[in-house]
């Protein structure tokens, strides 16, 4: 049994109202006259006077003071509970509230599994002790007090030594419980439906309190009871009154109802979750050439869903499509368009189109998608071999470019307008990658807030990352991972008003020496001269001869492929990075197909060597034709 400290919001701790739980001295009574009554009533109700009225005769103040006890603890009990988002939150602010101030004592049962919204109640009804909290005496006595007439300091022992109660109950259809939760209304515990309800809730193990030290509260959502709250007093304290049983009622109430809200609440997250996790890449690629790392962060724990993405996509030649967007927004409405943007990207990068050409496409389907579905994006292909950058943008915060030496720019891109708009040209332009460099895509989340406009935040980021690399020297470049975590440390309290995706590319490059390319006639001789050529660069670059026979072989069957349908030049073009890579293109639109070939067919079985020969292979659709490409692994792997 959990219990943890608790005290009540606008009252005092119990501690500093002994009057509530003081029996009154035995030589202060008036000979011949009984001593007055304690005030039952929550705990905190002010002590009687030693000029209290005789009992049986009512005194309007104690009882208007009784009952501005109870209102004003209504108000700030139902106040806490509301605070809760998630379900332990509710639970537990239910528990505080009411021990020690309403109760000395607290079990709260939950219906296990509970049902969501509209769905149908899991059969049988099984209810699950969720939390309970218990109030105990300290042995300590306060400093000059030695009367054993007072009692002593009360405290919240997790260790105190309670009867057991039931962990599991199952509510039986007719059964007294079950006619208690149906009845909704709270019931004191010496109600004949509760003292056959309450043992079966608490189990054989625990006797159900006397009197009305006891109050049986079902608690009942929007749609059907979700599980009961029982709150005990000790004989220590004055037990419960009527009207506390309308207390029990409020507590119980607003307990379910944010209880309910609480489990609609986490389903939601758990979608948003789910959303968000299918809509953005589960593990960027490793291409050639460039490393990559990334980070998104929701605009906040209630809004975990936005219209932020990146992605990074592999293209023909070793090059890799970098993408970044961000549609307007934090809704569902938001991710949606936002997959199906970011799907529509990875389809036009896949055709191998021109940066400027994949946004007017994008501005496009955005268009078809509805009215007022605006978004910015950039999109940028990188080319190791060339140690370029096409970069084109629509409406997107421009990206940073940190030089090796520790420089950072801001690139020069045209901004041109959001995607949405429409008829719109967009432009791209083309600059340099230099080796070692890291480039920098990330949404206005990260530079702009309601503390800075989005040019502070940039030249803000530009400083910051110009002060990270030079931390690492000037022939070091920061470690991305740690240059990522970096930027985002650079963010205060009052920054986060949007999502933030952000994209780091590292260019290493591919070094000429590394590359070697020729433009082969569609003749029937074309395999055996691409067979030479391969062995010769092989040759140079120190590979071993078996490797050199196995892609020879596969260089063969693919360039005999391409020769058959094509009507220009065949190219083909060997890489040497951790890899070898080999990519043969022709202007053929028709994309190869591995099959079974039978005993009597003369061919059919080359894309069937390339497939167990070499480590990946692949083919890719260009505006011009195609590209085959295969990978063969180093000795060094």
């Amino acid at each position: 049994m959990t219990e943890h400290p608790t005290s009540h919001e606008g009252h005092r701790p119990l501690a500093a109202r002994p009057q509530e739980r003081t029996r009154p001295r035995q030589q202060d009574a008036t000979p011949g006259t009984a001593a007055p009554a304690a005030i039952p009533g929550p705990a905190g109700a002010p002590r009687a006077s030693a000029t209290a009225p005789v009992v049986g005769v009512p005194d309007p103040q104690a009882a208007s003071r009784r009952e501005g006890d109870r209102l004003r603890f209504v108000g700030a009990a139902t106040r806490r509970i509301a605070r809760g988002i998630d379900l332990d939150e509710i639970v537990l602010g239910l528990c505080r509230a009411s021990v020690p101030t309403f109760c000395d004592e607290i079990l709260i049962y939950l219906r296990d599994p509970l049902p969501v919204g509209d769905e149908r109640p899991v059969e049988p009804f099984v209810l699950r002790l969720r939390r309970s909290d218990r109030l105990r005496l300290t042995e300590e006595e306060p400093d000059g007090l030695h009367d054993p007439e007072r009692l002593r300091p009360p405290a919240i022992d997790p260790g105190a030594d309670q009867l057991p109660v039931a962990e599991l109950c199952e509510v039986r259809t007719g059964g007294a419980l079950g006619e208690v939760l149906r009845g909704v209304r709270p019931v004191f515990g010496d109600n004949a439906a509760a003292r056959a309800a309450l043992p079966e809730l608490l189990g054989a193990g625990r006797p159900a309190p006397t009197g009305h030290r006891a109050i049986l509260a079902p608690l009942r959502g929007r749609r059907r009871v979700i599980g009961s709250a029982v709150f005990l007093r000790t004989t220590d304290r004055a037990p419960f009154e009527a009207n506390d049983l309308l207390v029990a009622a409020q507590l119980a109430t607003h307990t379910a109802l944010g209880i309910d809200k609480a489990v609609l609440y986490g389903r939601e997250a758990y979608i948003a979750d789910e959303l968000q996790r299918t809509m953005l890449p589960d593990s960027l690629p490793q291409p050639t050439g460039v490393r990559l790392a990334s980070r998104y962060l929701p605009a906040a724990e209630t809004a975990r869903v936005g219209g932020d993405w990146y992605d990074a996509i592999p293209l023909p030649g070793s090059r890799v499509a970098l993408v970044v967007g961000d549609v307007m927004g934090h809704s569902m409405t938001s991710a949606a368009i936002m997959g199906q943007l970011r799907t529509t990207a990875q389809t036009l990068a896949g055709l191998d189109l021109p940066p400027q050409e994949v946004l007017h496409h994008l501005d496009e389907q955005a268009q078809r998608l509805g009215e007022n579905r605006m978004a910015t994006c950039l999109y940028a292909v990188y080319d190791p071999v060339a140690h370029r950058i096409t970069v084109a943008n629509a409406g997107h915060p421009p990206p940073v470019l940190l030089h090796l030496g520790g420089r950072a720019e801001v690139l020069d891109v045209p901004p041109n307008a959001p995607i949405g708009v429409g008829g719109v040209d967009f432009e791209a332009v083309e600059l340099e990658a230099p080796a070692g460099g890291t480039l920098l895509l990330y949404t206005d989340g990260l530079v702009e807030s309601r503390l800075r406009d989005v040019w502070t935040g940039i030249e803000q980021l530009r400083e910051r990352l110009a002060t990270t690399a030079r931390l690492t020297g000037p022939d070091h470049a920061p470690p991305l991972e740690a240059l990522c975590d970096d930027v985002l440390d650079m963010l205060g309290p009052g920054d986060r008003d949007d999502d933030i995706a952000l994209l780091a590319a590292r260019f290493d490059g591919i070094a000429p020496n590394d590359v070697a390319y020729w433009s082969l006639d569609p003749e029937d001789s074309a395999p055996s001269r691409a067979r030479k050529l391969a062995r010769g660069a092989l040759e140079r670059w120190g590979m071993d001869a078996d490797l050199s026979d196995e892609v020879e072989l596969l260089v063969s069957e693919v360039v005999t492929n391409a020769v058959r349908y094509a009507e220009r030049p065949v190219t083909l073009r060997l890489l040497r990075t951790d890899i070898l890579r080999c990519e043969v293109g022709d202007d053929s639109p028709q994309l190869p197909r591995q099959r079974r070939a039978r005993e009597t067919d003369e061919g059919g079985r080359g894309l069937f060597l390339v497939n167990r020969l070499a480590r990946r292979w692949g083919a890719t659709r260009l505006s011009s034709g195609k590209v085959v490409w295969f990978e063969m692994a180093t000795g060094g792997q």
